[in-house]
């Protein structure tokens, strides 16, 4: 079931940097703001926004962050910025901010509820604090959510990491991204480590939540594409059919706009 990118990486990259330029000139702003995790995701996104020439603001938000998830953080912006001039960065510490905020929250009886509503409240105070330098620095927030997390199992957090301005890399597949991350040169560290949106402050990976690699998950999306249909496969692949099935029914509300009640002319 191992997925490999057919993009044309060299034009691919080239028009996503062409776009991102375009955007940024017609929105009259100063650059760019993205979050940096330590993940591909992050890495390639910021490197395509570095080749706009225009000015990119790195941020580090570590929360009761993984050692080796900020040492990959630390190692891309320090490569990103030896290979860009327009590239700089800040640390903001959101530890003892977000342990603030925990200790007022009521626990509640519900306690895999109570900590997966804390994991969503590290992306959404992380959210945040982009959007408070984009504001002062005239810049965007940039997404980094690709195209299986943010429109097929919607695996990102509601006005968390998916609240940007815009996000160049959400056509892409898993795949594509690592075919552009080893076209951009980013580390090796980051390309060969599992994926993790480091949100719980273990060692979970987006597999261990997900019950299916991102490499399954791009197939089954496909397949839904299809129009395919869990009868039609069986052993993993039907397992893995059905967990993206799930995920994206379920999941659906963050990939819509807001629902709003319209008023009828006759009642106005």
């Amino acid at each position: 079931m191992k997925k490999k990118s057919t993009i044309n990486v060299e034009k691919v990259n080239d028009l996503i940097v062409d776009w991102l330029k375009i955007y940024a000139e017609n929105a009259k702003v100063n650059g760019f703001v993205i979050g940096i995790s330590g993940g591909v995701d992050s890495a390639v996104t910021s490197t395509l926004c570095a080749q706009t020439g225009l000015p990119v603001l790195c941020i580090e938000m570590p929360i009761h962050q993984a050692e080796s998830q900020v040492n990959r953080g630390k190692e891309h912006i320090e490569q990103l910025k030896s290979r860009f001039k327009n590239v700089t960065n800040v640390e903001v510490n959101l530890t003892s901010t977000y342990d603030t905020f925990k200790a007022e929250m009521p626990q509640g009886d519900d306690k895999i509820k109570h900590n997966l509503s804390m994991a969503n409240t590290r992306a959404r105070l992380r959210m945040t604090t982009l959007f408070y330098f984009a504001g002062i620095n005239n810049k965007l927030v940039v997404g980094t959510g690709n195209k299986v997390e943010d429109f097929g199992v919607g695996f990102y957090t509601k006005y968390g990491d998916g609240g940007v301005d815009l996000s160049p890399i959400a056509d892409l597949m898993k795949s594509d991204v690592y075919a552009l991350g080893n076209y951009l040169k980013i580390p090796d560290s980051i390309l060969v480590a599992f994926p993790t949106d480091g949100l719980f402050g273990d060692s979970r990976t987006d597999e261990d939540q997900l019950g299916a690699s991102y490499d399954e998950l791009e197939w089954a999306m496909i397949e839904n594409e299809k129009n395919s249909v869990a009868e039609n496969f069986v052993g993993r692949e039907k397992v893995v059919f059905e967990i993206y099935n799930k995920l994206n029914k379920s999941n659906f509300h963050k990939m819509n706009p807001i629902p709003i009640c319209n008023i009828p002319v006759n009642l106005r």
